[in-house]
């Protein structure tokens, strides 16, 4: 039980009113749901020292600085902040703590208080230790004790780090946050077979794609989630292909050591992935640039009315250039050719996509697209059909090359390319299929209604 405070007694009129503040500090939360706790046993010895001190003018304030489960080594607690600025706003006399180490372990942290204690003329009282802080030798004193507690707690501070590495060394799991494909039951890691699946799949999806960004478009059309229960990103792909803990090591500062669990993917796969992950990703894009599809195949023409063919060029390091080129120029009559006789399949496919996405945001291409759907789909709105064509434009990047071909050629129906640049000519009933198509609500969202 608490031990309630003396009454208040009355004061001379001649002794000056000194006003105290207890501040209380334990590092860890342990035992702080108990009714008198370790912050409860600091206060206590606190205010008998102020109750001792009564006839030296000593009040106690009754507001309460304790912060339970902060570390000392950092000035950045919530009540000794609040304590602070009430220093400096001139409601405290004299701090009061049971040990100087409950107010700081860090000696330079211990200077910016003694510095703001005396900017405002405010003194320091520990309990259990007799200092008097307006005095060079009580200074000297309270340096030598918080050296020493500066010391004790770097001192801990190595300990922990060695039982880690020792621990480490050993393959002992030592916490953090668990991969994927396993799960932590009594500091050991225990494999989750469902997981370790996900896993498996996702270092044979990197060997038979060789692309980051393919494998997380097959992930995400997969439904696939991190352990987090988010969609995968490329990050998120590589740090599971460069965790050594899927080969049943354990790491620590750089260095493997064999682990007390299970590996969940065979060295064989490691090593096939990560000679993969050896080579640079512009070397990998190049390998499969060549499967990357025409986007404009059948739909690209010049300034002479005549379809522009695909073709594509080697430069002296392999990595492969496509173009566009006109029918005059394959022929090998250049001269009577279009103005435009070669372009760039990257720019103008680019250039292409850009104006689609563009025109899908117009009032009148929506418009004409709702007008066209409602054929079919006479229940649909002017609004949902808005919404659809919007949703396509944040899943493009995500879209497979061939799905992207597909789409454009659901779309756009001509580009003509001439001096001023490329005019593109939409399927009015392309859009009308494509709204109708990402208006559609998912099995799960038309089970759940």
């Amino acid at each position: 039980m608490k031990r309630k405070p003396a009454a208040d007694a009355a004061m001379p009129a001649t002794v000056r009113k000194i006003r105290a503040a207890v501040y209380t500090r334990k590092s860890s939360e342990e035992g702080l749901d108990m009714e008198f706790n370790s912050l409860d046993a600091q206060r206590e010895a606190c205010e008998a020292y102020i109750t001792s001190q009564r006839s030296e003018g000593w009040v106690l304030i009754r507001d309460r600085y304790d912060d339970g489960g902060v570390s000392g080594g950092t000035l950045e607690r919530p009540s000794l902040r609040r304590l602070l600025a009430d220093i400096e706003r001139g409601l405290i006399d004299v701090v009061v703590v049971y040990k100087i180490d409950r107010l700081s372990r860090a000696l330079m942290d211990f200077a910016k208080l003694v510095e703001v204690f005396d900017a405002n003329s405010v003194t320091f009282v520990s309990v259990t230790q007799s200092f008097n802080t307006t005095t060079s030798m009580g200074r000297l004193t309270l340096n030598i004790l918080l050296s020493f507690a500066q010391f004790e707690r770097e001192v801990i501070g190595e300990r922990i780090r060695d039982k880690v590495a020792a621990s480490r060394a050993r393959g002992i799991w030592m916490g953090g946050f668990v991969p994927l494909g396993y799960d932590a039951k009594d500091r050991k890691l225990l494999v989750n077979e469902a997981e370790a699946a996900l896993v498996r799949r996702i270092f044979e999806g990197f060997v038979e794609t060789e692309s980051g960004t393919k494998l997380v478009t097959m992930l995400r059309a997969e439904g696939a989630t991190t352990k987090r229960g988010r969609a995968f990103t490329k990050s998120d792909v590589y740090r599971v292909l460069s965790n050594r803990t899927y080969l049943g090591e354990a790491m620590h500062k750089g260095k493997s050591h064999p682990g007390e669990h299970a590996a969940i993917v065979p060295q064989a796969m490691w090593d096939a992935a990560h000679a993969l992950l050896s080579i640079s990703p512009k070397t990998r894009a190049n390998r499969t640039r060549c499967q990357t599809p025409s986007l404009l195949r059948g739909l690209i023409f010049g300034s002479d009315g005549r379809a522009m063919s695909p073709t594509h060029a080697r430069g002296r390091r392999g990595q492969q250039y496509r173009y566009y080129v006109s029918q005059s120029v394959l022929k090998g009559s250049a001269a009577d050719g279009p103005a435009i006789a070669r372009i760039s399949a990257a720019e103008i496919e680019g250039a292409v996509i850009a104006q689609v996405r563009g025109l899908l945001r117009q009032p009148e291409v929506v418009l004409g697209a709702w007008r066209a759907a409602r054929a079919s789909a006479p229940d649909m709105t002017e609004g949902e059909a808005r919404l659809a064509l919007e949703r396509l434009d944040p899943l493009w990047e995500e879209l497979f090359p061939a799905e992207q071909a597909r789409i454009i050629r659901l779309l756009v129906d001509r580009v003509d390319i001439g001096v001023g640049g490329a005019d593109v000519r939409l399927k009015l009933e392309g859009l009308a299929s494509l709204a109708r198509d990402l208006a559609t609500p998912p099995e799960s969202a038309r089970a759940a209604a």
